[in-house]
């Protein structure tokens, strides 16, 4: 399950790293250019989608097919927040609230510093995966906390002009029968986790993000993006 290195990178934004637009405050507190609704802290709104583990209690091969849909709606609404600035729900796709918080700056800080160089005009139109298994990736394990699910999805998102790949690495978990996303990492080449996470990683730990020296490491990696370019 090693990270392979995505044979399209991202495009090249601007010729020097930006300072970053992370703030200490919650997507909430902070105002956010074309207001950018990271529901993070919210309840789940009622039209948002439900994705149910087959046995309410641990995981299978069998959840996959959910697994996936659930992965690459949280893709969709993940890059169209990125470059369109619309809403996600992240409530509705992660449980755990120190990669809740670390998706949402990852979000900010990214729509910020596309804005501010007049890159959000070319808009995110879908985010397309192969449909067959074989365009894709999955392996269950098992554990004493009922198993989990590896997801690799070759993601292209297509935009208004033009279009990229970006590789992405899953890892999901069955939490009171429902399916849930554990860890998320985008490995591309200049992407927002190459560059605070570190490239070429091995995406195998769902309980990684309840450590507190990684989430601690990460937040002092995150405060050296901080600050504003708007």
């Amino acid at each position: 399950m090693d990270n392979k290195e995505s044979e399209q990178n991202t495009e090249k934004l601007i010729d020097e790293e930006p300072k970053s637009v992370v703030s200490e405050e919650s997507s909430e507190d902070s105002a956010i250019n074309n207001e950018i609704t990271l529901s993070t802290e919210r309840n789940v709104l009622q039209d948002s989608p439900k994705y149910v583990a087959k046995n309410e209690v641990g995981l299978s091969i069998q959840d996959s097919e959910t697994a996936y849909e659930m992965c690459v709606r949280v893709l969709t609404d993940y890059y169209k927040a990125v470059w369109n600035g619309s809403d996600i729900e992240l409530g509705a796709f992660i449980d755990n609230e120190n990669l809740k918080q670390y998706t949402q700056y990852k979000i900010q800080y990214q729509f910020d510093l596309y804005l501010t160089h007049n890159l959000t005009d070319n808009l995110v139109k879908s985010v397309d995966i192969g449909t067959r298994e074989v365009d894709w990736e999955v392996e269950y394990t098992d554990d004493v906390d009922g198993g989990f699910l590896y997801l690799n999805l070759p993601a292209e998102i297509k935009k208004t002009v033009g279009s990229y790949g970006e590789p992405t690495e899953f890892l999901v978990r069955n939490v009171n029968g429902k399916l849930v996303i554990v860890d998320w990492y985008t490995g591309a080449k200049d992407s927002y986790d190459f560059m605070v996470r570190g490239e070429n990683l091995t995406i195998d730990n769902p309980n990684i993000w309840d450590e507190s020296e990684f989430v601690k490491k990460l937040n002092s990696k995150q405060g050296e993006f901080s600050g504003s370019i708007r």
